[in-house]
């Protein structure tokens, strides 16, 4: 689906057909015949079109016939119906400047395009190196809030982990650990993107875009940095949780042991006595009872032993 939106007296409207200023916004379903009418209409590259739907694409800037390209990653929440996929995973987000155009193609419904959406009614159209850094902006915003939702869920399966034993809260944190690998690996690549755009000013900044933008890269940086150490107390825990299963484990074996020498003794004395040969006191009227009381006395002795020893 295409859109057409441009400024009017500080307003959003939608337009039917691209003009001078538009925003060209493009969304899911795409469709081939779509792309290939656009492509020749704005004059655009039909690949710069199609980058959007490989979903590993990485980003990236390109310029040909004076048509720049920016392929830049976001996040978003994982749709599939798979329960060991990521909760979050990255998605190419494609920007296209054309001589009077920006265009944004997206292969999956996103919230930093819809962030923008709202806020457009705020941009100049003119300014379009601004828009564009602004869409960049949406996209740090994106990934901190999908960072602090991460660590949020953490916390949660944590606490559930060590009042649990089944296995569904290690499976959460499993797709957890997914979703970190897919935001760090994209947070990386924006931000060699963003350092790319400060360095050889391939948009053609003034000084107060580039100081916008030097500030996106701290920005991005800061977010990087979070999902490290995210990633880093994710493993930790995960560690440490598997150092606590296991000692709880020896506990348990310890345990098991002592209760089974314990009733080792009694069967012992009971297999003795259930011998057919002479044995002591066997014609005496209690000779039922010595057994037992044997059997009790040792038992009792090598429990208080165990317990000294906090075998139990």
């Amino acid at each position: 689906m295409i859109q057409y939106f441009v400024n009017i007296n500080s307003a959003t409207v939608e337009i039917k057909e691209p003009e001078n200023g538009a925003w060209v916004n493009i969304t899911p379903p795409l469709k081939q015949a779509e792309f290939e009418e656009l492509s020749e209409k704005l004059d655009i590259p039909l690949d710069f079109l199609t980058d959007s739907l490989d979903i590993d694409e990485r980003s990236r800037y390109e310029l040909e016939d004076n048509v720049k390209l920016i392929v830049i990653k976001t996040p978003t929440e994982n749709n599939s119906i798979n329960e060991s996929e990521a909760y979050y995973i990255t998605i190419p987000i494609v920007i296209i400047l054309t001589h009077n155009q920006i265009i944004t193609v997206n292969s999956f419904d996103n919230q930093a395009i819809k962030r923008f959406l709202t806020t457009f009614h705020n941009r100049s159209p003119e300014k379009r190196n601004m828009m564009v850094l602004k869409i960049f902006e949406k996209i740090v915003l994106n990934f901190l809030d999908h960072l602090k939702e991460i660590n949020q869920r953490r916390n949660l399966l944590e606490q559930q982990l060590y009042l649990s034993n089944r296995n569904e809260e290690l499976l959460a944190i499993m797709r957890i650990q997914k979703s970190l690998v897919y935001i760090v690996t994209a947070l990386r690549s924006n931000e060699l993107l963003l350092m790319k755009l400060a360095r050889t000013n391939a948009l053609a900044l003034n000084e107060d875009e580039k100081e916008f933008l030097n500030d996106l890269i701290v920005d991005t940086s800061q977010a990087l940095e979070m999902a490290n150490i995210y990633t880093n107390i994710l493993s930790s825990t995960m560690d440490a949780f598997a150092s606590i299963i296991s000692n709880n484990l020896n506990v348990v074996m310890k345990r098991l042991t002592s209760i089974t020498i314990v009733l080792s003794f009694p069967m012992l004395v009971a297999s003795i006595y259930g011998m057919n040969v002479d044995i002591p006191y066997q014609h005496t009227l209690h000779a039922f009872y010595i057994p037992i009381i044997l059997s009790i006395v040792i038992s009792v002795i090598i429990s208080m032993y165990f317990m000294k020893k906090k075998w139990f």
